[in-house]
């Protein structure tokens, strides 16, 4: 095919025709041979076929092995803190677990040679992250010519080139134009890889905005609708006193009236007061929920205060829950440890306060009436604390948050299973619930640092989480 100077061409092609111009030129300067023209060729073909991220790295260091018989492994730049991780080599293929840089492999912005390699830095062609390393005017030069007036890219990555004895200064040029093309399709990947963790984010950020707000958001229309109730009880009785005045001996109606009136304003003030508490504890939930940094960054981001966990956490959302339980005839067993010496705990009080409600709300439903040891029928929620030791590493110290339901005792391997997204027990199918509160709770905990369990005794179940303990208030008797 050649091109037709008959044709017209459109002005809005004119930036994608300028750079067409530029790319014609760039490959007459560069003048490669057909086997490097295949080893890319290659490449960007292999690149479109593979879809996973871990046949990408086989890709990057499999092309140089098999085209040229080059020596290659590719490290990646860390989320965290941008340290340096060896993802693929040419001798062991994807490695199960990165592992970290050592010598000759470090960080730069720009190409050098150390013990016998090549070691070039695979650019973005986005400065994604704060903290990225940005080359300078000079060190663009190699870049500019695949992408004219780039903006300074993130560091990506290394592509380590072993044997450079046997690399003249047309090879090492060439694996430079190749760690450049790494670089554009690896951002590509990491940004699709990004995109999709933000989706899953955002669809598990919905259900726990429908099972920790929306739902229980419902309790408000059953208190309007007793307000509503109360108002048309005050209009009757509006009626009734209307009527009485007419009547000289009706001095008896009107005290018992007085009474009823009474009777109706304390219930008013209960729904006003029980209205005020559900609303603070929504707008707790609705403010922890809805962070802007949540959508921001694509994943919970926590918001940590000292915080007394009794006081703070747990004792409000009981009392949220105790007409609940009260009406499933639920008693609460208080531990008496928690008052002796209660430690502030750096957490997201508006997280955790989800955390205690999912579960007491599972308790209110899942509890059950048992025959205790003592012979006595039983139907309790308990809740308490104890220390852990070696958590999360030998040496250091958590503490174990329990609540503790009666009923049919679950085995270990179901009780831990509910900690997944979306289960349920079998036999809890005529319950309301989505089987997404415990795997909320695993969440939030682990974001703290901790883990979740289940543990089964002779007369119920104790869903727990583990925090670490701030070394500050570690002591010979414990917490």
């Amino acid at each position: 095919m050649t091109a037709s100077s008959a044709l017209a061409i459109p002005d809005d092609f004119n930036a994608i025709v300028r750079r067409i111009h530029d790319k014609v030129e760039s490959y007459e300067r560069y003048n490669f041979s057909q086997g490097r023209n295949d080893f890319l060729k290659a490449f960007f073909d292999l690149a479109q076929e593979f879809d996973q991220l871990e046949d990408f790295y086989r890709i990057c260091v499999a092309v140089p092995l098999t085209m040229a018989g080059i020596a290659c492994d590719l490290y990646i730049c860390r989320e965290q803190d941008g340290s340096l991780e060896l993802v693929c080599s040419c001798d062991r293929g994807v490695l199960s677990e990165p592992e970290p840089a050592t010598f000759p492999v470090h960080t730069a912005e720009d190409t050098y040679i150390e013990a016998g390699c090549f070691v070039v830095p695979v650019f973005s062609r986005h400065n994604l992250k704060q903290g990225a390393l940005i080359k300078s005017v000079n060190q663009m030069e190699l870049w500019n010519d695949v992408h004219t007036n780039a903006d300074h890219g993130l560091l990506l990555g290394m592509l380590v080139v072993r044997g450079n004895d046997s690399l003249d200064e047309n090879d090492r040029f060439f694996l430079g134009k190749y760690a450049n093309r790494i670089g554009y399709n690896l951002d590509n990947r990491l940004i699709a890889r990004q995109n999709v963790a933000r989706l899953k984010f955002i669809n598990t950020l919905v259900l726990d905005i429908e099972h920790n707000v929306i739902v229980p958001n419902m309790y408000f229309r059953h208190l309007f609708n007793q307000l509503n109730k109360r108002i048309g009880m005050l209009n009757v009785m509006r009626r009734r006193l209307q009527a009485i005045t007419q009547d000289e001996e009706g001095h008896d109606s009107c005290r018992q009236c007085a009474q009823e009136l009474q009777f109706i304003e304390d219930s008013l003030r209960s729904d006003y007061l029980e209205i005020v508490k559900h609303h603070s504890h929504m707008t707790l939930f609705i403010e922890s929920l809805f962070r802007r940094e949540h959508f921001e960054q694509g994943h919970l981001v926590l918001r940590p205060k000292r915080c007394l966990i009794e006081q703070e956490v747990i004792i409000p959302q009981l009392e949220h829950y105790a007409a609940r339980l009260a009406a499933a005839n639920i008693n609460v067993d208080r531990p008496m440890n928690m008052d002796e010496e209660e430690i502030p705990i750096m957490v997201d009080i508006g997280l955790l306060a989800q955390v205690y409600a999912n579960l007491f709300s599972n308790a209110a439903k899942y509890t059950r009436e048992i025959i205790d040891y003592r012979g006595q029928r039983r139907k309790a929620v308990a809740y308490g604390r104890e220390r852990v030791d070696n958590f999360p590493r030998p040496g250091q110290f958590g503490i174990k948050f329990n609540v503790f339901t009666t009923g049919p005792a679950l085995s270990p391997e179901e009780g831990n299973r509910f900690f997944s997204e979306g289960t349920r027990g079998e036999s809890d199918t005529d319950l309301p619930g989505s089987g997404h509160g415990l795997s909320f709770i695993r969440h939030v905990v682990e974001m703290h640092g901790g883990k979740v369990g289940h543990e089964a005794t002779r007369e119920g179940n104790n869903f727990y989480f583990i925090l670490p303990l701030p070394p500050c208030y570690i002591t010979q008797e414990g917490p």
